[in-house]
C-alpha cells in the first residue's frame, strides 16, 4: 500500500521547470518575451513619432495663432534677437517648451487610462 501511495505521490508532483532555451536565437527570443522588449521598441517609435506630430502642430498652427493673438509678434516659432551679432532664437524654444508640454501631458494621459484599464 505504501508502494502504491508513492507511485500516486510521484505522479501527482508537479513536472521540473523547463531548462532554459538553448542557443543564441532561443535564447534571444526568451529575452524579447521576458522583458518585452518588441513593446518598449514599439512605444518609443510611436513616441518618437507622436513628438514629431505635436512639434508641427505647434510650429506650424499653435504658434502662429499665439503671434495673431499678440499684436505685432508675427510668428513667434520664428521670433528672434541679436546681441552682438549672436543671434538668440527664443521662439524656437518656446515651440519646444509648449511642444514638450503637450507631449507630456499626452503621456501623463495615457499612463492614467492604462491604470485605469489596469494595464502595465
Amino acid at each position: 500500500m505504501l508502494a502504491e501511495l508513492k507511485k500516486i505521490r510521484e505522479a501527482v508532483e508537479k513536472a521540473p521547470a523547463p531548462a532554459p532555451p538553448k542557443g543564441l536565437w532561443n535564447e534571444f527570443k526568451d529575452f524579447l518575451s521576458k522583458y518585452k522588449i518588441l513593446g518598449l521598441a514599439i512605444a518609443f517609435v510611436l513616441g518618437l513619432y507622436l513628438g514629431t506630430l505635436v512639434q508641427s502642430l505647434v510650429t506650424g498652427f499653435i504658434m502662429p495663432l499665439i503671434g495673431l493673438a499678440l499684436p505685432g509678434l508675427g510668428n513667434l516659432a520664428d521670433a528672434t534677437f541679436e546681441v552682438n551679432n549672436q543671434i538668440f532664437a527664443y521662439g524656437a524654444f518656446i515651440s519646444a517648451l509648449i511642444t514638450f508640454i503637450i507631449v507630456a501631458f499626452i503621456a501623463f494621459i495615457v499612463v492614467k487610462v492604462a491604470k485605469k484599464w489596469k494595464i502595465e
